[in-house]
């Protein structure tokens, strides 16, 4: 589990192709690494990676499937891209932001970035599923970074970053058409997996409909 507080940011120091997967090679100056090992989780914008080797005191290695490949932004990276890190949480790490898995939903799309006095206000469309998860002033995480939805309008969400986050995460390279990989609140995905109730047991369950949500009661008068 990580919080979306963003420890260090890294560069990509080499992608090796092995079998259909990729060997990640990530170097950082900024990340401490005097606490972690073989097999300990890092969160590498926003995707949860086994480190599989260590070298030089600033180097981690990680695996990287195809099934990963396929569903995140990782598959955008060349040597020198920049990423953002954190490792996994502790008992006694601060919960500054929330709790992330590291398992991303889905990809989105930066649509938009407008100044905003110091700030900068950036929309992201999301996959039309995963809109029923973002909510006004909920928290999503995007290339591992927790920030709050300032706005939605459909499947588009509206941020306000402030000068810090820009400076210490990559967010200051997106560009219109940035995609990045997007991980919806874990407790949004309980609490409708809990609303199905004896329903969650039944095969083919897809989540809460219009209908579901007519036939409990929660549209009446609309």
């Amino acid at each position: 589990m990580f919080t979306g507080i963003i420890e260090a940011q890294g560069r990509v120091a080499a992608l090796t192709p092995a079998n259909g997967d990729v060997t990640l090679r990530i170097q950082s100056a900024e990340l401490d690494f005097g606490d972690v090992k073989l097999g300990d989780s890092i969160a590498v914008n926003g995707v949860c990676l086994t480190v599989t080797a260590l070298s030089g005191g600033d180097t981690f290695s990680a695996d990287v499937s195809g099934e990963t490949l396929s569903l995140t932004s990782l598959k955008q990276l060349k040597a020198g891209s920049r990423v953002n890190l954190e490792k996994a949480m502790t008992p006694s790490t601060r919960m500054g932001g929330h709790l992330v898995s590291g398992h991303v939903d889905g990809l989105g799309t930066v649509k938009s970035l407008t100044p905003d006095a110091r700030s900068v206000r950036i929309d992201i469309e999301a996959p039309a599923e995963l809109a029923r998860y973002i909510a006004q002033k909920g928290s999503i995480t995007v290339d591992g970074i927790s920030l709050t939805v300032n706005s939605v309008d459909g499947a588009v969400f509206s941020l306000n970053i402030i000068p810090h986050t820009q400076q210490v995460t990559t967010i200051q390279d997106w560009a219109v058409g940035t995609p990045v990989n997007l991980e919806v609140d874990i407790i949004a995905r309980y609490l409708e997996r809990l609303l199905l109730g004896e329903r969650a047991a039944q095969a083919g369950s897809q989540g809460i409909s219009m209908a579901f949500l007519a036939e409990h009661g929660f549209l009446n008068g609309v």
